[in-house]
């Protein structure tokens, strides 16, 4: 028959295990993250350098009207793809985190 104290030193050692997890979890998902912001802000920045590239070049105030129209409308299509991939992971993030307590929580629970 367990006592107090070695359900006390169980529960403790399952607490860490979790924390232990959930830390990996987070150094792992925040990599991912910022590789897409980095990668995300790589591709802006070169598109924007060839955009402007390609603004120099024009003869006309129409052609250069219409060239910015569509990078802005490319650009804008491009920010909420991204920021809603972003949210995705920070989604996932958080699941993944709570994924190692939820059987802590169950047991304790009981």
């Amino acid at each position: 028959m367990a006592t107090g104290y070695e359900d006390v030193q169980k529960i403790l050692k399952e607490n860490i295990d979790a924390a232990m997890k959930s830390a990996d979890l987070l150094s792992k998902s925040l990599q991912t993250i910022a590789t897409e912001a980095t990668d995300y802000s790589k591709k802006s920045a070169e598109e924007t350098t060839k955009h402007f590239e390609k603004l120099m070049g024009v003869k006309s105030v129409e052609a250069a009207i219409e060239l910015q129209t569509e990078f802005v409308k490319k650009s804008y299509e491009g920010a909420v793809s991204q920021a809603t991939k972003m949210t995705e992971l920070y989604v996932d993030l958080s699941k993944d985190l709570a994924k190692p307590y939820e059987g802590v929580f169950a047991k304790i629970g009981k």
